[in-house]
């Protein structure tokens, strides 16, 4: 008795019989085996196996890639039994013979589980000085303390500096923490099993701290310089929430792209970060020009950026 599938929204209805009544499953993937089934492959001839799944829901849509491929070498292993027995080598049908041999290192496989620590880190590092950055300019002046403080006979590139120094140093802090965080838990997970090591261990850790510290000082002239445009706490966090998209958005495509580290994608801050730390990962050595143009370019635009919020600072229309 053959079962009959219908696909629907929530997995594929098939009818099944239970006695001599029937009654309709749910299953993601169906199998469908034709009536003709026996009496096909008693001839020879081909068998129909229908395999029903809903296409447009991914988790089933690898179900049934698997269910085919086990079919598929089915098919196979009878059309080799039926050469067989008519005394052809079965491997005439097989005029190439392909090996595969994999030459990535177990700590290049521990890349593509860790890949996405690169987007953590930066993620992290710039929320850690998202909050002071908004409180010390919009939340200020949403308080209305930020005319007394320019009012003080102290240079207003003093005070942006202590508004950016004290937002780098929440900033690190965060980054430490989370490295500190991810050095541990590593150490825990059975990477082994899936073949691949991580070699990223304290010292590691300790390597990917100088490479995205740079990023702080970026991050901090950045939030400040946005949160000075708005006039109130609520529109800095909308607009600051959004800005963090910006850094982390290189690190995704570069990720889904596979993209090679060059000297030119060095001059990008958080692209060349990601570039450097995966390398890191990887147990690969690091290129001291690299790293050098690195922590230039990040710190060159952190320095125009700065600059910029300390044009705006100077303006009397600050206030307003």
């Amino acid at each position: 008795m053959p079962h009959f599938g219908i696909a629907s929204r929530d997995g594929v209805w098939h009818l099944e019989p239970h006695g001599k009544l029937f009654h309709f499953v749910i299953a993601e993937v169906v199998v469908v085996i034709d009536s003709e089934f026996g009496a096909d492959l008693a001839a020879e001839a081909g068998a129909r196996i229908t395999v029903i799944f809903d296409r447009s829901d991914t988790r089933a849509a690898g179900r049934a890639q698997r269910v085919q491929a086990n079919l598929r070498a089915y098919s196979e292993q009878i059309g080799a039994l039926r050469l067989l027995a008519r005394g052809v080598r079965p491997d005439l049908m097989r005029p190439l013979v392909i090996d595969e041999y994999d030459v990535s290192t177990p700590a290049g496989r521990s890349a593509l589980i860790l890949g996405v620590l690169t987007y953590f880190l930066l993620f992290a590092t710039l929320m850690g000085g998202l909050y002071l950055a908004t409180d010390t300019t919009a939340g200020e002046r949403e308080r209305k303390s930020l005319e007394p403080l320019l009012t003080l006979p102290v240079p207003r590139a003093s005070l942006l500096a202590g508004k950016v120094a004290a937002t780098i140093c929440f900033m690190l802090l965060s980054l430490a923490l989370t490295l500190t965080g991810f050095a541990i838990v590593l150490a825990f997970v059975p990477l082994e099993q899936l073949g691949m090591s991580s070699h990223f261990g304290f010292a590691s850790a300790l390597g990917a701290f100088a490479i995205l510290a740079p990023i702080a000082p970026l991050g901090a002239t950045l939030l400040t310089l946005v949160a000075s445009f708005t006039k109130s706490y609520k529109e800095a966090q909308t607009y600051l929430g959004l800005l963090l998209l910006v850094p982390t958005l290189p690190v995704i495509v570069a990720t889904l792209l596979n993209v090679k580290a060059t000297h030119a994608l060095m001059w990008i801050p958080s692209l060349s970060q990601h570039l450097l730390v995966t390398a890191l990962i990887k147990a690969e050595p690091l290129a001291a020009g690299m790293v050098a143009e690195s922590v230039i370019s990040t710190l060159l635009i952190g320095a125009i950026l700065g600059w910029i919020s300390l044009k705006f600072y100077e303006r009397e229309g600050l206030l307003g």
